[in-house]
Protein backbone atom coordinates (compact mmCIF):
# COMPACT_ATOMS: atom_id res chain seq x y z
CA UNK A 1 0.00 0.00 0.00
CA UNK A 2 1.55 3.58 -1.14
CA UNK A 3 2.22 6.07 1.69
CA UNK A 4 -0.75 8.82 1.87
CA UNK A 5 0.64 11.53 0.64
CA UNK A 6 -0.51 14.56 2.42
CA UNK A 7 0.42 12.80 5.51
CA UNK A 8 4.09 12.28 4.68
CA UNK A 9 4.26 16.20 3.76
CA UNK A 10 2.61 17.00 6.96
CA UNK A 11 5.28 14.81 8.75
CA UNK A 12 8.24 15.73 7.05
CA UNK A 13 7.03 19.89 8.24
CA UNK A 14 6.63 18.01 11.74
CA UNK A 15 10.06 16.82 11.60
CA UNK A 16 11.30 20.05 10.77
CA UNK A 17 9.18 21.82 13.09
CA UNK A 18 10.57 19.29 15.93
CA UNK A 19 13.91 20.11 14.90
CA UNK A 20 13.61 23.72 14.97
CA UNK A 21 11.78 23.35 18.54
CA UNK A 22 14.57 21.03 19.76
CA UNK A 23 17.69 23.58 18.82
CA UNK A 24 17.38 25.58 21.41
CA UNK A 25 19.12 23.03 23.75
CA UNK A 26 20.23 25.45 26.91
CA UNK A 27 23.25 25.78 25.68
CA UNK A 28 24.18 22.26 24.26
CA UNK A 29 24.02 21.12 20.30
CA UNK A 30 21.02 19.25 19.91
CA UNK A 31 20.37 19.24 16.76
CA UNK A 32 22.27 17.55 13.53
CA UNK A 33 24.86 20.14 12.68
CA UNK A 34 25.11 18.46 9.34
CA UNK A 35 21.42 19.33 8.56
CA UNK A 36 21.53 22.82 9.02
CA UNK A 37 21.36 23.42 5.43
CA UNK A 38 18.14 21.77 5.40
CA UNK A 39 16.72 24.40 8.32
CA UNK A 40 17.90 26.99 6.61
CA UNK A 41 16.46 27.09 3.06
CA UNK A 42 13.28 25.30 4.57
CA UNK A 43 13.81 22.18 1.81
CA UNK A 44 14.91 18.63 2.10
CA UNK A 45 15.91 16.70 -0.88
CA UNK A 46 14.68 19.03 -2.98
CA UNK A 47 11.33 19.55 -2.11
CA UNK A 48 10.04 22.34 -0.39
CA UNK A 49 8.49 21.90 3.38
CA UNK A 50 6.24 24.51 4.11
CA UNK A 51 6.84 25.50 8.01
CA UNK A 52 3.89 26.04 9.71
CA UNK A 53 3.57 25.67 13.64
CA UNK A 54 -0.47 24.53 13.64
CA UNK A 55 -0.34 22.19 11.67
CA UNK A 56 2.59 20.48 12.57
CA UNK A 57 1.44 21.11 16.50
CA UNK A 58 -1.51 19.32 15.48
CA UNK A 59 1.02 16.37 13.87
CA UNK A 60 3.08 16.10 17.19
CA UNK A 61 -0.44 15.31 18.91
CA UNK A 62 -0.88 12.68 16.19
CA UNK A 63 2.05 11.47 17.23
CA UNK A 64 2.04 11.75 20.70
CA UNK A 65 -1.15 9.54 20.84
CA UNK A 66 0.23 7.06 18.77
CA UNK A 67 3.45 6.51 21.04
CA UNK A 68 0.88 5.86 23.98
CA UNK A 69 -1.49 3.75 21.46
CA UNK A 70 1.26 2.09 18.97
CA UNK A 71 4.57 2.53 20.32
CA UNK A 72 5.89 0.49 16.96
CA UNK A 73 4.62 2.65 14.79
CA UNK A 74 5.56 5.81 17.09
CA UNK A 75 9.34 3.92 17.02
CA UNK A 76 9.27 3.79 13.30
CA UNK A 77 7.82 7.49 12.62
CA UNK A 78 11.05 8.85 15.42
CA UNK A 79 13.54 6.68 13.71
CA UNK A 80 12.77 8.09 10.42
CA UNK A 81 11.68 11.68 10.22
CA UNK A 82 13.09 12.67 13.85
CA UNK A 83 16.72 10.57 14.10
CA UNK A 84 16.80 10.87 10.30
CA UNK A 85 17.64 6.93 9.15
CA UNK A 86 16.71 5.41 6.40
CA UNK A 87 14.61 2.40 6.22
CA UNK A 88 17.12 -0.17 5.98
CA UNK A 89 18.95 0.65 9.39
CA UNK A 90 16.00 1.31 10.78
CA UNK A 91 15.02 -2.52 9.78
CA UNK A 92 18.66 -3.50 10.97
CA UNK A 93 18.19 -1.91 14.26
CA UNK A 94 14.40 -3.04 14.81
CA UNK A 95 15.58 -6.77 13.24
CA UNK A 96 12.73 -6.47 10.94
CA UNK A 97 12.47 -6.72 7.21
CA UNK A 98 12.62 -3.03 4.90
CA UNK A 99 8.97 -4.02 4.08
CA UNK A 100 7.94 -4.08 7.47
CA UNK A 101 9.32 -0.85 8.28
CA UNK A 102 7.38 0.71 4.82
CA UNK A 103 4.15 -1.40 6.27
CA UNK A 104 5.04 0.70 9.97
CA UNK A 105 5.19 3.79 8.01
CA UNK A 106 2.19 3.13 5.74
CA UNK A 107 0.27 2.60 9.09
CA UNK A 108 1.24 5.51 11.30
CA UNK A 109 0.06 7.75 7.55
CA UNK A 110 -3.64 6.10 8.58
CA UNK A 111 -3.49 6.38 12.66
CA UNK A 112 -2.04 9.74 11.92
CA UNK A 113 -4.97 10.86 9.39
CA UNK A 114 -7.81 8.99 11.14
CA UNK A 115 -6.68 10.82 14.13
CA UNK A 116 -6.18 14.08 12.61
CA UNK A 117 -9.68 13.33 10.61
CA UNK A 118 -11.24 12.72 14.12
CA UNK A 119 -10.02 15.85 15.45
CA UNK A 120 -11.54 18.04 12.36
CA UNK A 121 -15.13 16.18 13.03
CA UNK A 122 -15.17 16.84 17.32
CA UNK A 123 -14.07 20.45 16.38
CA UNK A 124 -16.74 21.08 13.49
CA UNK A 125 -19.59 19.74 16.25
CA UNK A 126 -18.11 22.50 18.95
CA UNK A 127 -18.33 25.17 16.78
CA UNK A 128 -22.00 23.39 15.32
CA UNK A 129 -22.84 23.42 18.88
CA UNK A 130 -21.74 27.09 19.56
CA UNK A 131 -23.14 28.17 16.57
CA UNK A 132 -26.59 26.53 17.83
CA UNK A 133 -26.32 27.83 21.15
CA UNK A 134 -25.73 31.26 19.54
CA UNK A 135 -28.60 31.76 17.69
CA UNK A 136 -30.97 30.22 20.76
CA UNK A 137 -29.20 32.85 23.00
CA UNK A 138 -30.52 35.15 20.35
CA UNK A 139 -33.73 33.71 19.77
CA UNK A 140 -34.32 34.05 23.70
CA UNK A 141 -34.20 30.34 24.53
CA UNK A 142 -31.19 30.22 26.28
CA UNK A 143 -30.33 32.53 29.24
CA UNK A 144 -27.29 34.39 29.05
Amino acid sequence: MARIEHIKRKLDNWALWKSRLNSSGLGFHSVNVLAVDVWGRNSYGGCQIPHIDQEAEEVDKAVQEMEQERRHLYATVHAYYLRDLGVSMIARTMGKGPSTIHAHLNQADQYIDHWLQEQQRIREEREALARGREYMRRAGSFPP
